[in-house]
Parts: structure tokens; C-alpha cells; sequence
């Protein structure tokens, strides 16, 4: 006696679902976050190096415009009191450690998923202030500084493209917001902000 072929539609309705990976988010994540430590890292050299001598002639410092060291010595630089840079250095390796979990299929709790985009939401918000200062009022670019600026965008992007898939925002938010990433929204929005980015700086500085 055969056994009969098992009916899908009579299968458990509690039965869990295999979760997205998500790998391109993650390795998106893990690559600029990569690029930013890099650049933290190399701001945060810089700094010392503007502390011992604020003429310190900076690899680059390529004109009066584009210049690390007018942007380093200026009081945005250090608006805690300290090298932003080095806050660079504390956040991209949590971030790079986060991805790499990530990347291995750990599942964070909600809360601290949300922390995280909190977290992130306010750095993208200080990233971009410190471009519009340094684009508007300071009118000097460092190229270092724009490399965080991009890649504090994409980190971003990311993290927020794994919360909806994850649900973390609420069911409600979810259903609104997935339709979205199916259709590429998210990614078409970060690179229309990265080109806007890019065509500032070649307009004034190139």
C-alpha cells in the first residue's frame, strides 16, 4: 500500500517560513562600511596631525577648495569637542561586525534593530549637515569626508531595506513599504541622491 502524496494545501499554516537573507543588503552594508572605516581612519590621522600643526600639509589637500585641511580645521570638524572622525572609527565597526552577523543568518531582536536604524537615522542627518556645511559655508570638500558622506547613505539604505523585509517596522508599515522594494524604489532613490551628490561637487569643484 502506497502512501498517500502529501496535499500542500492540508500542510500546517503555522509551518515556518524559510527567512530572507537578505544578502545584498547585508554585503552593501559591509562594503561601506568598509570604505567608511577606511576613511574615518584616515580622518582621524589627519586630525592629530592638524592638532600638532594646523598648516600640516594633508595628502589631499589638492587646492583651496578641495582641501582636507580646511575642512579638519574648521569648528564642524570637531562639533563634540573631538575629531568627528573618531566617531567614525567607534560606529563602522559595530557596523561592519553587524554585517558580518548578518551575513551568517544571526536574527536581531526588534528592538535592537530599530535601535539601530535610530541610531543611524541620526548619523545620516549629521553626515549630510556636515556636507551642506562644508559645501555652503565652509566652501572647501574633503574627499574623505565625501566618501562618508556616500557611504553613510548606503549603510543606511540597507539597514532600512532589511527592516521591512524583517517587519521589524510593524505589520502595517511593512505592507506599505514592501511593495516598494519589490519595485526597486529604494535603490532608484539612492542613486538619484548619490548622482545630485556628485553633480554638486563637479559643479563648484571640478
Amino acid at each position: 500500500m502506497t502512501a498517500a502524496p502529501l496535499d500542500l494545501a492540508e500542510a500546517p499554516e503555522d509551518a515556518p517560513s524559510t527567512p530572507r537573507r537578505n544578502t545584498g543588503a547585508w554585503l552593501e552594508m559591509l562594503i561601506s562600511s568598509i570604505l567608511g572605516l577606511t576613511a574615518s581612519l584616515v580622518l582621524s590621522i589627519d586630525a592629530i596631525k592638524l592638532a600638532e600643526n594646523p598648516n600640516a600639509d594633508l595628502s589631499c589637500n589638492v587646492s583651496a577648495t578641495i582641501s582636507c585641511g580646511s575642512v579638519g580645521t574648521s569648528w564642524q570638524a570637531s562639533l563634540l569637542g573631538f575629531p568627528n572622525a573618531f566617531l567614525g572609527l567607534m560606529f563602522e565597526s559595530v557596523v561592519i561586525a553587524f554585517a558580518v552577523a548578518g551575513l551568517a543568518r544571526v536574527r536581531f531582536p526588534r528592538w535592537y534593530m530599530l535601535g539601530l536604524q535610530g541610531i543611524y537615522t541620526i548619523a545620516i542627518a549629521f553626515a549630510y549637515w556636515l556636507f551642506l556645511q562644508a559645501y555652503f559655508v565652509i566652501g572647501a570638500m574633503c574627499p574623505w569626508c565625501l566618501l562618508i558622506t556616500f557611504t553613510t547613505l548606503f549603510v543606511f539604505a540597507s539597514m532600512t531595506r532589511i527592516n521591512i523585509r524583517q517587519g521589524n517596522f510593524g505589520a502595517a508599515a511593512q505592507q506599505r513599504l514592501e511593495p516598494l522594494l519589490r519595485y526597486n524604489v529604494d535603490i532608484y532613490s539612492t542613486v538619484l541622491i548619490s548622482a545630485i551628490i556628485a553633480a554638486m561637487v563637479i559643479v563648484r569643484y571640478v
